[in-house]
Order: structure tokens, then C-alpha cells, then sequence
């Protein structure tokens, strides 16, 4: 019986190591790729067109054009109390992570020569906010950050009443001020749209295809719906015993089964309208969720 308890545990170690190493790969395979699409972002779109980003990319931008030090060491300097800050509230591993992402992304522009692509002033907004947000976006799913505004704004969050991308926001609109007066507004608002295009791709790189929707359903014919989602759509549900408490002809005591499905946005409509199909007065509540941990849903990679 110890044996077997030893073995067990041995077993479940193992498995552990194994899972923690292959979780590293991934990470270091995913804040490299983000490394290499920030740089192209970088040295084919912005730096070679005078283009500003938000948060501390642009600030180093911005530095670069009016003292024209080098945007890799204003990368690492301006990034240092930001990593500081994120050794004292968040993890150790994740600083390692970060810092090692912020040095490979300044030694990249250092060394690495990328020709410009295009001169368009809205090609590169574009383009230039698109790789750089594919690169935050997967660094941040290696466990990473290349930019440490997401740092000082989950700070401010703990701290105020302020959300994250209020704080990010308002960060940003600073640094555009500031480039209007100090360069000119065109620069200003291309800027802007540089930013927006990297927010939206970094949205999209972390949150994948496959949003998550969480469905509850509230209906008469709860077992039917019940069934129609596991047995024909092969969805995992939980069931909540409910109570109705008012309605249309007025208050009401009856007990109902909740049913409570987690889906992705493409299969949303199909399993509403099976629902329909049974019940076209089910009440149905849908909203989203940010990520999924075990159950029958695949779990996405995402920052840890």
C-alpha cells in the first residue's frame, strides 16, 4: 500500500516537471515570436517614418525623435521602473520573463536590419500598430510584457477605482499631448491610430478566434434544453436549482432548473435557435467571459 502511495506520488510529480517544462517552451517560443514581431513592427513601419505608439514604446519613440539617443537603451531605461514595480507586485518570474523580453526586443532593433516596407502614412499606422500588437500579444501569452504600462496600470487598478484600460488611456492621451505640442498634431493623430490598430490586434492575439460566450437559460422545458445541448450539440452544461420570483402574472414561488453553457461566439446563434426551437420564450442571458480552466472547453494560452 506505500508502495503504491509512493508510486502515486512519484507519477504525479513527474507529470508536473513534464507539464512545467513544456509550459516553459511554450512561453519562451511565444515571447520570442512577440519579440520578433514587435521589431518588425518597429524598424519597417514606425521608426523609419518618425511614427509614435502609445504607452512606453511611444515615450521611447517620442525621446528618440527629439534627442535622437538610441530607442533601444530608451526601451531598457524608460522600461526599468515599470519592472521594478512589477517585482513588487506581481512575480518573480514573471519580471525574469519581462525584462527578458524588453532586452531581446532592444538588442532586435539594435542588430537586426529591416528594410522599410511602405511610406503611407496610413499603411504604417496600420501596419506598424498591427505587428507591434501581435508581438505585445503573444509576449503577453508567454507570461510577458514588452511594454510596462499594463504594469503601473494593474497597479493604479489595486490602488484606485480606476480600471486598467482607463489607466492605459489616460497614459496615452498624456503622450499624445505631448507629441502634438512638441512635434505637430498630424503626428499626434497618426499616433492614435497607430495605437488603436495595436490595442485591437493585441485584443485579438489573446483573446483567439473563439471568444468565449457563458449562456444561462431559464425555461419550462429545461430538460429538453438540457439534453438537446449535451446529447446533439455535445456542449457541457451545469444545471442550478432555481426559484422564479416574479413574472408576468406577477410573483412566483415555482422551482426551475438554470442551465448554465459555456460556448464559443461562432456557436452562439446555432444553439440559440435550437433553444428556440424548444422553448421560444426561454429567457436567455448571454455575456463574455475572458478565459475558461478545465470542463470540456479547451483552455486557451494566456499570460500566467
Amino acid at each position: 500500500m506505500v508502495n503504491k502511495s509512493q508510486a502515486l506520488v512519484t507519477n504525479r510529480r513527474a507529470r508536473i516537471a513534464r507539464l512545467a517544462l513544456i509550459q516553459g517552451v511554450q512561453d519562451i517560443v511565444l515571447i520570442t515570436i512577440g519579440v520578433l514581431l514587435a521589431a518588425v513592427g518597429l524598424k519597417a513601419f514606425l521608426l523609419p517614418n518618425g511614427f509614435l505608439d502609445g504607452g512606453v514604446t511611444g515615450i521611447s519613440l517620442l525621446v528618440n525623435q527629439l534627442t535622437g539617443v538610441s530607442i533601444s537603451i530608451l526601451l531598457v531605461t524608460i522600461n526599468i521602473p515599470f519592472i521594478m514595480l512589477a517585482y513588487r507586485q506581481l512575480s518573480k518570474a514573471f519580471t525574469i520573463k519581462t525584462i527578458a523580453a524588453i532586452v531581446g526586443l532592444a538588442i532586435c532593433l539594435a542588430l537586426i536590419k529591416v528594410p522599410a516596407i511602405t511610406h503611407d502614412k496610413l499603411l504604417i499606422a496600420l501596419f506598424g500598430g498591427f505587428f507591434l500588437g501581435a508581438g505585445i500579444g503573444m509576449s503577453i501569452r508567454g507570461g510577458a510584457v514588452l511594454d510596462g504600462t499594463e504594469v503601473l496600470a494593474l497597479y493604479i487598478n489595486r490602488k484606485t477605482v480606476m480600471t486598467v484600460g482607463e489607466v492605459i488611456m489616460y497614459f496615452n492621451v498624456v503622450i499624445f499631448s505631448v507629441a502634438a505640442v512638441l512635434i505637430n498634431v498630424e503626428t499626434a493623430m497618426y499616433a492614435l491610430l497607430t495605437y488603436l490598430a495595436a490595442s485591437k490586434t493585441v485584443d485579438f492575439v489573446i483573446q483567439g478566434f473563439e471568444e468565449y460566450i457563458a449562456l444561462t437559460v431559464v425555461s419550462r422545458e429545461s430538460e429538453l434544453v438540457r439534453k438537446t445541448l449535451t446529447l446533439k450539440l455535445r456542449k457541457g452544461v451545469t444545471v442550478f436549482k432555481g426559484k422564479s420570483g416574479f413574472g408576468k402574472r406577477g410573483e412566483s414561488d415555482q422551482e426551475i432548473d438554470i442551465i448554465y453553457a459555456v460556448v464559443t461566439r461562432l456557436e452562439v446563434h446555432r444553439i440559440i435557435d435550437e433553444i428556440e426551437k424548444i422553448d421560444e420564450k426561454a429567457f436567455i442571458v448571454q455575456h463574455n467571459i475572458n478565459d475558461t480552466r478545465g470542463g470540456m472547453i479547451k483552455r486557451r494560452a494566456t499570460a500566467h
